[in-house]
């Protein structure tokens, strides 16, 4: 059964909010002036906002909330991908990076 209420709050710890605030300017980059993106780029620019305020609890829209996970899913799945047909050196970059987004995924935006 589908839940009628969903919580939006988030408490993040300060690695969490600089991760989450790194990933959101480097998608910013990615879909900035393309007038397809509109609205990913308001989201993500309202989300620097709310983590750059300095609450201890956050608070996302729902729509923010998708977006950030679909997000976080997407290059957390590209990650494993690369990291499976990659080399040693390549590998181990890759693989801090993957934990924190994989553990970032699994305590706060899991379903």
């Amino acid at each position: 059964m589908k839940k009628l209420f969903a919580n939006y709050n988030f408490d993040f710890d300060k690695n969490e909010k600089k991760l989450l605030i790194n990933f959101c300017k480097q998608a910013l980059k990615q879909v900035s002036g393309d007038s397809k993106f509109f609205a990913e780029e308001k989201a993500f620019n309202s989300i620097i906002e709310k983590l750059n305020a300095g609450n201890e609890t956050v608070k996302f829209t729902k729509d923010e909330k998708i977006r950030l996970t679909h997000q976080l899913k997407q290059n957390s799945d590209y990650m494993k991908k690369e990291m499976k047909k990659s080399w040693f050196l390549k590998k181990w970059l890759y693989k801090s990076l993957f934990k924190q987004y994989d553990s970032l995924l699994e305590r706060h935006f899991k379903d």
